[in-house]
This record gives C-alpha cells, structure tokens and sequence, in this order.
C-alpha cells in the first residue's frame, strides 16, 4: 500500500514538472518555435547579447543582495526576540503577511508610498522595490531562524552569563553560532524569493528600475522569444540548487 501511494505520488510530482523539462529543453532548440530542429546554444547566446535582459538581471542581483541582508538582520533579531518573549499574539500576527495575497500587499506598499513620499519629495526606484522586499522576506527569516531556535536549549545562555558574559556576548558566542545554519538557509530562501518576485516589484518600481521577472513577463506579452526559456532554465537550475541546499542546511545537526 506504502509502496503504490509512494509511486503515485513520484509519479504526480514528475508530472508536475514536466513543463520545466519541457522549457529546458527548448531552450536548446534552434528554432524559434515549439518545433524541435537540433540542438544549439544560439539562445543562450543571445540571452548575454541582450542589454535590456543584462540591466534588468543586475537589478535584480541588486535588489535581491541588499533586500537579503537587511531581512536576514532584522528577520533574525525578530525571531530572536519571539524566542525570548513567546508571545502568541506577536508570532501569530507573524504569518499575515504570508497569507495575505502579493495584490493586496502591493497596493499597499504603493499607497504608503506615495503618502510618505509627499513629505520626503521621493520616487519610485530600486530603494522602493528594495524596502517592498524587507518588508515581506523577514516573516521568512523570522519562521526558518525560530524553528532553530525552538531546538536549542535557552538555559546555554544563562550558563554563558552566569559565567560573566553579557547578554550580547551570550547571544554573540553561544546561541548565533548555533544559529548560522538556519540563518544562512533564511537568507538563501530570502534571496530567491526576491528575486522571483514580480507582482509586488511591478507596482513599487519606478521608470528606470526594472527586474528580470518584469523583462520576462514584458517579453512573453510581445510573443514569442526562446531567450525567455534559456534564462528561465537558468533560473531555475540555479535557484533549485539554491533551494535546495537552503533546506540541507534548515535540518542540520545544531
């Protein structure tokens, strides 16, 4: 019984893929249509000549880098605080923002935007979609960084500080080192998160702040254009790897 629930469900999780298999593959078709003439790398090629693709890509390397380590800092310190306090109310509220839906949470961004940006005599631009990004990747951090913690034994800290060390340096010397696995796996699903996102970036960024997911969507309404399944596959391989080994490192021996 075991087994055959076990077949179907590699089965169902193979069939769900196949339409990256299928991207993947056509990446390396020569045509320009879904229809197989030979192998080329003629699209990736073109994915390095195109300087549209290549600013957008930078900006995204950009946004992704700086909105990572900015939610990783803040993410983890929230989560830090959540272990120490274990207040239900604040760590419930912690999962609003992963359910409330990307729509409703860009509007909302844009609003708070355009009120402050009043006073402050700003844009739209890459701090925005930077800022937009701090804002829904530290519940990522806070959940990945407070499943570690909810492991590791509170009273290590106590036997730091009754040993002479200060709070920070308890904190500095025993519990962060234990941390840095799920640190490092919330900072890897940060980065990707950011920079897969396209619906909350489209409506903070300004004119000259685009991502490549906004190239790629912007692209895939002109018609068709095999570059798109060449740095998709690329994406995805490297954000798989990414995703992958983010969750090695989640269950790791602490």
């Amino acid at each position: 019984m075991k087994r055959g629930l076990g077949l179907y469900a590699a089965t169902l999780y193979a069939f769900l893929h196949l339409p990256l298999v299928i991207l993947a593959a056509f990446s390396f078709n020569s045509s320009r249509f879904t229809v197989w003439e030979g192998l080329s790398l003629h699209w990736y090629r073109e994915v390095l000549r195109d300087p549209n693709l290549a600013e957008a890509a930078v900006n995204s390397i950009e946004i992704a880098l700086v909105s990572t380590v900015l939610s990783t800092i803040v993410g983890t310190a929230c989560a830090y605080g959540f272990w120490k306090r274990r207040d239900r109310v604040l760590s419930g509220a912690l999962y609003l923002s992963l359910v409330t839906p990307e729509i409703v949470m860009g509007v909302s961004l844009l609003a708070f935007f355009q009120w402050i940006f009043r006073f402050l005599h700003w844009r739209l631009g890459l701090h925005t979609v930077i800022l937009a990004h701090v804002a829904f990747s530290i519940a990522y951090v806070v959940i990945v960084v407070a499943a570690r913690l909810r492991t590791l034994d509170g009273s290590l800290e106590e036997a730091a500080m009754d040993l002479g060390a200060s709070e920070w340096e308890a904190f500095r010397l025993v519990t962060l080192p234990a941390l840095l696995p799920a640190v490092v796996a919330a900072a890897m699903l940060a980065l990707t998160v950011s920079f897969d996102d396209y619906v909350i970036t489209s409506m903070v960024a300004g004119v000259d702040s685009e991502t490549l997911p906004m190239w790629i969507y912007a692209t895939a309404r002109r018609g068709a254009n095999p570059s798109i399944n060449a740095i998709s596959a690329l994406i995805v391989v490297f954000f798989g790897a990414l995703i992958l080994l983010s969750e090695r490192l989640r269950r790791s021996e602490p």
